[in-house]
């Protein structure tokens, strides 16, 4: 059936249970698993908010804080592959935009199925907040497995 899931998270609870879906169903079906986290690239309030504190080299910092965070998450990744059984690449999309990330990961790591987390979010929230998900389902080629 499915021979390389990518796992798409940014470390949020809900993220994390779609993780430990798709960790589970790779041990099942004996797929092969990489895990990816997009950093967003740096924008211009975020940069002068850094500024404001009085931080020398604020994109420095900002990316400094990007990479910890990526770190973090796909650490926590890879030690519920490890409690599964399943080996798991991980993989860091710095100054990507989440959907974007995603998608050009599955494509260009050869994946047949994406799992991710959906808020569910409704309404004017979500067209305040947009859905990367939204975006991954309408745009992949391949299967979507939404976890919520």
């Amino acid at each position: 059936m499915f021979k390389h899931i990518l796992i798409a998270t940014d470390g949020s609870e809900l993220a994390q249970e779609a993780e430990t879906v798709g960790l589970t169903l790779a041990a099942a079906l004996n797929a092969r698993v990489t895990a990816v986290t997009a950093t967003k690239p740096w924008d211009a309030l975020s940069i002068s908010a850094l500024a404001e504190r009085g931080l020398p080299n604020p994109v420095a910092d900002f990316d400094e804080a990007a990479a910890a965070s990526a770190n973090r998450i796909l650490w926590g990744v890879t030690e519920t592959a490890k409690k599964i059984g399943v080996a798991c690449t991980t993989l860091h999309a710095k100054d990507k935009y989440p959907a974007a990330a995603i998608l050009e990961t599955a494509k260009k790591r050869g994946c047949d199925l994406i799992v991710m987390a959906s808020h569910g979010r409704r309404g004017i929230s979500r067209m305040l907040l947009g859905s990367q998900a939204m975006e991954v389902v309408t745009l992949s080629a391949i299967p979507v497995l939404l976890c919520r």
